[in-house]
């Protein structure tokens, strides 16, 4: 059992892989330095050279690619193609739903040439899909709002009569649709995965353009926000079925405002929640990465499921024991053969996604509920931010230039009123600024390739497990 990080064997490589077509996703990021840091050769999958996480000084190799979770076979030949570039078996590592779900129903074939976690292979999809969840929390006694699936506008007032509003909208299959989670409904906009509906007009809006989309729609009520209780897991779940670490915190704050992704967080120990989790985790037989978001419901005193992510969540580095161990770190020990001792959770340690912040802060600012003051105060708080690192600056420079770009060609897509609907307007404009590499994968040495004379020769530790 590894109880320090010096003594593990940090050899073998990694392969961080995403399928979303977003390049300003900072999960990936994080595991590519967490690893990198301890001398990991870690390759990474980037939609193109202009994405943040691909200017990293800890990769290895990086590979220009858009794997298609929908062309099956086309992917597996895309991953095969990457393992024999890299030459040796190397830890995978899912950073989205989408790839979660492809490794568990199609990974057999890869397991020569990856490591990865083996959850049941249905088992993802029930957990990622929004009414599956729900359902399959009602057969386990598990604590979730109130859902159902809004198969005609009809069926969906109704639900709204009984439920009230506000109400959350949301994909059932997220990782098909597109747009960004928890903004409020406008109509015209794409349709999103997370939607808060406040009116019966804004709720026949999203009905309608579900419709026209063929995406399923389920409605869920709302437990209003109050802060210190929204929560989230981080975990890993061994081969054995040991979920260790087991990480609990805080949502301080989101972007969009209430409903979105973690802009602000902090680690805090919950040890009912946990306990919580991870029954539910056994009971499934679950193996791997976890993130879930759960909100507490001050009426029947119950923490109330609200996304069940079979995979790394973004925010994952917020998380570390005092021994420098994270999910991402936790998950390459245990698949390399190397069983460790997560030892207990650092506690108050806050993480900022200083891309998003500034944006979600502006609604919390609207409703009154925080000023100039205190936003600067929590900044000065922060131990981990999501892009800059004095150790490597190459990311948050180009995340800044890309958030520039993107809000420059907004500015100007307003401006030319152009009278496409809201989803082609958006597809349109995903298609101009993020680019894809066509065919499979196109490799292209990193900063750590072998032989590239400033990549380290060995990997040196502090107390604490980091590289320094």
């Amino acid at each position: 059992m590894i109880t320090d990080l010096r003594a593990a064997d940090w050899s073998t490589p990694a392969v961080v892989l995403k399928f979303d077509q977003n390049m300003l996703h900072h999960g990936s990021l994080g595991v590519i330095r967490s690893l990198g840091r301890l001398g990991v050769p870690v390759y990474g999958v980037h939609e193109g050279a202009w994405a943040p996480a691909a200017s990293s000084r800890y990769l290895a190799g990086r590979f220009f690619w858009q794997p298609h979770p929908d062309d099956p076979q086309r992917t597996l030949s895309g991953l095969l193609d990457l393992a024999s570039r890299i030459g040796r078996r190397a830890v995978l590592y899912a950073t989205d739903d989408a790839g979660a779900i492809f490794l568990a129903e199609h990974g057999d074939a890869l397991r020569e040439a990856f490591v990865f976690p083996r959850p049941p292979a249905d088992l993802p999809r029930r957990l990622a899909g929004k009414y599956s969840m729900f359902q399959l929390c009602r057969e386990l006694g598990v604590p979730t709002p109130q859902a159902m699936l809004a198969w005609s506008p009809g069926e969906a007032a109704g639900f709204a009569a009984q439920a009230g509003f506000p109400l959350i909208a949301k994909l059932t299959t997220p990782w098909r649709g597109g747009g960004a989670a928890g903004a409020p409904c406008s109509p015209g906009r794409a349709l999103r995965s997370t939607t808060i509906i406040a009116t019966p007009g804004e709720l026949r809006d999203v009905c309608d353009r579900a419709a026209r989309a063929d995406a399923g729609l389920m409605l869920q009520e709302y437990i209003p926000p109050a802060p210190g209780q929204d929560w989230f897991f981080h975990g890993y779940v061994d081969s054995g079925g040991r979920c260790a670490p087991a990480f609990t915190g805080v949502k301080d704050r989101s972007y969009p405002a209430y409903a979105g992704l973690t802009s602000l967080g902090r680690a805090v120990p919950n040890s009912r929640l946990a306990a919580q989790v991870t029954a539910m985790a056994a009971e499934i037989g679950f193996r791997g990465i976890v993130d879930l978001d759960l909100r507490f419901d001050p009426r029947d005193a119950q923490y109330k499921l609200l996304d069940f992510n079979p995979r790394l969540g973004a925010q994952f580095r917020l998380f570390t024991t005092g021994t420098g161990v994270d999910v991402a770190r936790a998950a390459y020990l245990d698949l390399t053969g190397q069983p460790v001792a997560a030892g207990e959770m650092t506690r108050g340690r806050r993480f900022l996604v200083e891309n998003y912040d500034p944006l979600g802060a502006v609604g919390y600012w609207r409703h009154g509920e925080l000023g100039l003051r205190t936003w600067l105060a929590s900044l000065r708080r922060v131990d981990e931010v999501a892009w800059l690192a004095r150790d490597d600056l190459r990311p948050f420079g180009l995340m800044c230039a890309r958030m520039a770009w993107r809000a420059v060609s907004r500015g100007v897509i307003r401006r030319s009123g152009a009278r496409q609907s809201g989803a082609g307007q958006s597809g349109a404009r995903r298609r101009s600024e993020l680019p894809r590499a066509a065919g499979g994968p196109r490799y292209r040495p990193g900063p750590r390739a072998p032989g590239h004379t400033s990549a380290p020769q060995q990997a040196e530790f502090s107390n604490e497990g980091e590289r320094v």
